[in-house]
């Protein structure tokens, strides 16, 4: 498994980074188990999760992947071959079961959160502390805001990376990114730590994907000269990718099937999208969602793509691209049907 530098750390993280979201709804403990497992063996020692997994998050579920990673841990001892990163969420308005219903990226908020992720976990550190989301009114998640000025009550970037700088000289946290980040909010959390001596994120965790290039406008810039690694999530982006979702379908067991919320990636434009990349795949041999997360890893901008998966055969294939080389023809005719299609699921 090919090693890129995590932002400007001493951490080489490899090429693919295993997701975690669905353990606890979409899998058993036993599957996580055995993804766990199989990650180690082929190289993935970088993983992702949250406070909020698992997902589609809930009261009931809250926590539960966090603490089936520290079951692991305590299981196997195994802890110290592992790269943690984990996330805190951002403003809370919508989640009133965490926190009171009034959980923000505050100094109270963090500590609190944080503390409770190294209970479930079983470890006295995370690796990468990430902030879930911005604690202000900005496009996120498939939604846009037409006017996000400042609003009463957002907690100022400037407070967020105190409260980091803390943790890490606390030994909790040993390095910070961002996810789910605008332009803007990188470059004022860098400009932070280079003005007032906080520490440098590392990274931002954004979606990226055939469907959804619009981390390269702007922000590949971003990660590029200021060195915020950029940690691509939902490469298939959410399983549509692979075409089980065209026509309407929605199979059981899926994430759709599961998640009350509609898919952001639920798009006319993104079914038609979606044949095209397919033919591509078949004209070519390739499997679609090996085709889709090698383009990701081919990025210059992507230093780790996260894959998860709910069956083991489509975990070692997503494991596998992760060294799939696309020829120039293929990534030719991808970039075509985006420049005739462009981000249809922002």
């Amino acid at each position: 498994m090919t090693l890129r530098r995590l932002g400007r750390t001493d951490l080489q993280v490899p090429a693919l980074c295993l997701g975690t979201m669905t353990w606890g709804r979409q899998n058993t403990p036993d599957d996580a188990f055995a993804q766990m497992d199989m990650a180690l063996d082929h190289g993935l020692f970088f993983w992702d999760t949250a406070e909020m997994y698992s997902a589609p998050p809930t009261p009931a579920t809250y926590g539960r992947t966090e603490e089936i990673i520290g079951d692991w841990f305590a299981r196997t001892g195994r802890r110290n071959e592992v790269l943690l990163a984990s996330k805190v969420v951002g403003d809370g308005s919508g989640m009133d079961y965490l926190r009171g219903g009034k959980a923000r990226a505050d100094r109270k908020n963090i500590t609190e959160a944080v503390d409770a992720s190294l209970r479930r976990l079983r470890t006295d550190h995370i690796d990468l502390y990430q902030l879930h989301w911005p604690d202000r009114q900005a496009d996120r998640f498939g939604r846009t805001v037409a006017h996000p000025a400042a609003q009463p009550g957002e907690v100022p970037i400037e407070e967020t990376l105190a409260v980091f700088a803390d943790l890490i000289q606390a030994g909790k946290v040993r390095h910070v990114g961002v996810s789910n980040e605008t332009p803007w909010g990188t470059m004022r959390y860098v400009a932070a730590a280079n003005h007032l001596g906080l520490p440098r994120i590392a990274s931002i965790q954004n979606p990226y994907s055939l469907l959804n290039r619009t981390f390269e406008m702007g922000l590949s810039e971003v990660a590029l000269r200021e060195d915020v690694s950029m940690l691509a999530y939902s490469p298939l982006a959410a399983g549509t990718l692979t075409g089980k979702y065209l026509d309407g379908a929605v199979p059981a067991g899926t994430r759709r099937a599961l998640d009350h919320r509609k898919s952001r990636y639920d798009m006319a434009r993104g079914d038609a999208a979606t044949r095209d990349y397919l033919a591509i795949a078949q004209a070519h041999g390739l499997d679609p969602a090996a085709m889709a997360i090698a383009f990701v890893v081919s990025r210059s901008f992507v230093t780790s793509t996260i894959i998860g998966a709910t069956t083991m055969d489509h975990l070692k294939i997503a494991i596998d691209a992760g060294s799939l080389s696309l020829s120039d023809e293929v990534l030719a005719a991808l970039d075509a049907v985006h420049a005739a299609n462009p981000n249809p699921c922002p």
